[in-house]
């Protein structure tokens, strides 16, 4: 494994309406934890509910998992508790980065508090180009990236649906959504 002072930690976004954002970044969780490197996964909309992926990073001394979020927040009936929420995860996620601790940090589902306002979009930029570590890799996943964070990332992936399950009546299934 390189060593910090020989990488160049990459920041990633997943965006766009298609599923497997998270999927994709959960993936390299595994693969950065399976080369021994030090994993911080911080989820920004799900709430305390258990999820496969979040199982087996137990399994993995290298991965720190924090679910922060309040749940599914487009159904909200308190914005003001939304927005709070968003804001104390996204303190919690800067000291996250900002301790040298890990070697990848994934950031799931902040890319909707940009789109709902909650986070700006240059907040966020602005802490990437001045204070992230310049070996540290960073993923961000949602719909809605903001153009700022997009123009700060090294590598942006929209996910594009064309067919969804969901559609033909298929709830979500555990293993697969789950």
């Amino acid at each position: 494994m390189k060593t910090r002072d020989r990488r160049h930690g990459v920041v990633l976004v997943h965006t766009g309406e298609g599923k497997g954002k998270s999927s994709s970044a959960f993936g390299m969780v595994f693969r950065a934890a399976g080369w021994g490197m030090k994993v911080c996964v911080i989820q920004f909309i799900k709430g305390q509910w258990q999820t496969g992926e979040q199982r087996a990073a137990t399994r993995f001394e290298e991965i720190e998992w924090h679910a922060l979020g309040d749940g599914f927040t487009w159904d909200t009936k308190n914005p003001e508790q939304d927005i709070k929420t968003s804001r104390e995860i996204w303190e919690f996620s800067k000291q996250k980065i900002l301790s040298e601790e890990f070697d990848l940090v994934i950031l799931d589902e902040i890319n909707y508090c940009c789109g709902y306002g909650w986070i700006s979009g240059q907040e966020i930029a602005d802490f990437i180009k001045n204070d992230k570590p310049a070996w540290l890799h960073l993923v961000m996943t949602g719909r809605n990236a903001a153009p700022e964070v997009i123009e700060a990332a090294d590598t942006v992936t929209e996910m594009t649906r064309i067919k969804h399950a969901y559609a033909a009546g298929i709830k979500a299934e555990q293993g697969v959504e789950f």
